[in-house]
């Protein structure tokens, strides 16, 4: 019983030594995880709760009057509108053809290198220079897509002028510039995929749509998820494309959920506000989040 005793005392300075080693280890990430994303969260909820100082008059505890103020903001709910909207045509669209692409280039064919690299560059190109090539499509009169309209005898359109036609304009950059990255992880997790199972799934004569439904696309949902979850974020998360292209206009039809937030923070000066707006992102965010990996991530096969 002795030598017991005295071997568990033995134990337990290791076991600290081994958690505290552990702890040491994982101080530097956990140190800027908590300065570079838990404070600044905490610190925009509390800010939230408070009035602008203005004209020399100190700002003062308001509570949820910031949150109630959103609902009687009519640019705001426009935002929001868009933003969801955005984010339903984008995402979908980015997904479905990152998925093609990686499905075409997976194939050993002439020039797949090539193909590869041009479906991929967009994602590297900085967004004022995009938004500058795409400024060339879609300028009045002079644009190539205008160009193309005069070729079959219609009508130029303003496309980034006009209210109805703004906000798809701005998708189609997106999907354009997503779709090549997010090809890279798809390509990826199709190159983990056993050949031996394409193998067997030809001999029993299976055709590709049948062994992309039943092999490929199950084994590919880890990936579908992580990808899904990152163009969420990347829907919710656009400012600079905004900016170069439209600023929002016309008549705010452009207008996304950040730029707003970005233009009360810094051109109307009223912080509380936008951060009470960015408490309601982080929440449409965590709750896109939630229902993704309640409904898909008991469908993805891990391992």
């Amino acid at each position: 019983m002795s030598t017991i005793i005295a071997s568990t005392a033995q134990r337990r300075p290791a076991f600290w030594s081994t958690q505290l080693y552990g702890y040491l280890l994982i101080l530097p990430a956990l140190s800027f995880l908590l300065l570079f994303t838990h404070y600044p969260a905490v610190a925009t909820i509390w800010e939230s709760l408070f009035s602008a100082s203005r004209n020399n008059h100190p700002a003062h505890f308001v509570g949820l009057d910031n949150y109630m103020a959103l609902l009687d903001d009519d640019i705001f709910i426009q935002s929001l509108w868009n933003n969801l909207l955005y984010a339903l045509i984008t995402i979908p669209l980015a997904v479905t053809l990152a998925l093609m692409m990686a499905l075409a280039v997976n194939r050993r064919l002439a020039a797949n290198s090539l193909v590869r690299a041009a479906f991929f560059i967009p994602s590297l190109l900085p967004m004022i220079a995009i938004a500058n090539l795409w400024l060339f499509f879609y300028t009045p009169q002079l644009g190539l897509l205008n160009k193309l309209l005069a070729l079959f005898s219609l009508p130029a359109v303003n496309w980034l002028g006009e209210p109805g036609t703004s906000l798809y304009c701005l998708m189609a950059v997106s999907v354009w510039r997503e779709a090549g990255f997010f090809m890279i992880f798809y390509l990826a997790a199709l190159q983990q995929i056993d050949p031996r199972l394409n193998e067997a799934a030809a001999i029993e004569g299976a055709s590709r749509g049948y062994f992309f439904r039943r092999v490929q696309w199950p084994l590919l949902m880890p990936t579908t998820l992580f990808v899904l979850i990152n163009a969420s974020m990347n829907a919710f998360r656009i400012v600079d494309q905004v900016i170069a292209m439209t600023n929002g206009g016309p008549n705010n039809s452009s207008s996304l959920l950040l730029f707003y937030i970005y233009r009360t923070a810094f051109s109307f000066w009223d912080m509380p506000a936008a951060a009470a707006m960015t408490v309601v992102l982080l929440v449409i965010l965590a709750a896109i989040a939630l229902i993704k990996f309640t409904l898909l991530d008991k469908r993805a096969h891990y391992q």
